[in-house]
């Protein structure tokens, strides 16, 4: 198991660009909307996608990192993360493991006070597509009863968004991720997609954005299709689950958010 600890074993949450502020969905440099001096639940995992990426594109990680595309990501904010201050971020992978399209990786962060207490943690897994030799696995936790009851009912429409064509870029500048199949329509199709596609992350925090979350929570998605660049999707909330939509009702996402 590759692991890894960013720069001293410190990271100020609040250190970021105030010129990457537009670029992020909230729009405010990643703290919470009406509770300044607060980081946003996701956007701390912009601020530590560097550390992961340095991990994943070692040597030490089980998959070419060209590519690579996001398929589910779960978040456990245990208290708000103050913008002053340091913490101590931890990065680890988790994996391989067979996959139902290949093998499957893990990478694993997590955020610690200057007590030592954790404060976040959070599970991204991502797919290799290739003949898998292996027994097939699932590709993701198994859904809990309510998950499964909630995914029965359509959720309510609340909000139709147009994600831009740059968005990709824009989102992978304030993130540091640079993966093509974000960029540009040219390097996406060298990887089957017909346009550039949205980071998962990005769907994720821009559905919390616009929905919110208590200080101690859960946040579970999962991507079902990429979202296209330029392109249309609807917000769909009802109680605790969250989802977004394409043209021909096409699910791009599901998510949960429940208390931790």
């Amino acid at each position: 198991m590759a692991r890894h600890r960013g720069g001293a074993g410190h990271v100020h949450p609040g250190a970021v660009d105030r010129a990457q502020a537009p670029l992020l969905p909230g729009g405010r440099g990643g703290e919470c909307p009406g509770r300044e001096g607060l980081v946003d639940l996701d956007q701390v995992g912009v601020r530590d996608f560097p550390a992961a990426m340095r991990l994943m594109s070692g040597p030490g990680f089980p998959l070419s990192l060209l590519g690579l595309v996001h398929t589910s990501r779960e978040i456990t904010r245990h208290r708000t993360v103050p913008v002053a201050g340091t913490h101590g971020p931890s990065v680890r992978i988790e994996g391989p493991a067979p996959h139902r399209r290949g093998t499957e990786a893990a990478v694993v962060t997590g955020l610690r006070s200057p007590g030592g207490d954790l404060v976040r943690e959070s599970r991204s897994t991502y797919p290799a597509r290739h003949r898998a030799s292996g027994p097939p696995a699932s590709g993701r936790p198994a859904p809990r009863p309510e998950e499964e009851s909630a995914t029965a009912q359509p959720l309510s429409v609340v909000d139709a968004w147009l994600p831009a064509g740059d968005t990709g870029r824009r989102y992978g500048a304030a993130a540091g991720d640079r993966n093509p199949v974000h960029r540009h329509p040219l390097t996406a199709r060298l990887f089957g997609f017909p346009r550039a596609i949205a980071h998962g992350m990005w769907t994720v925090a821009r559905c919390l954005a616009a929905r919110g979350a208590p200080e101690a929570v859960t946040v579970r998605a999962g991507f079902e299709a990429p979202v296209l660049l330029p392109g249309t999707v609807t917000y769909g909330a009802r109680y605790g689950h969250f989802g977004l939509r394409g043209p021909g009702d096409r699910l791009h996402l599901t998510g949960q958010v429940r208390p931790a």
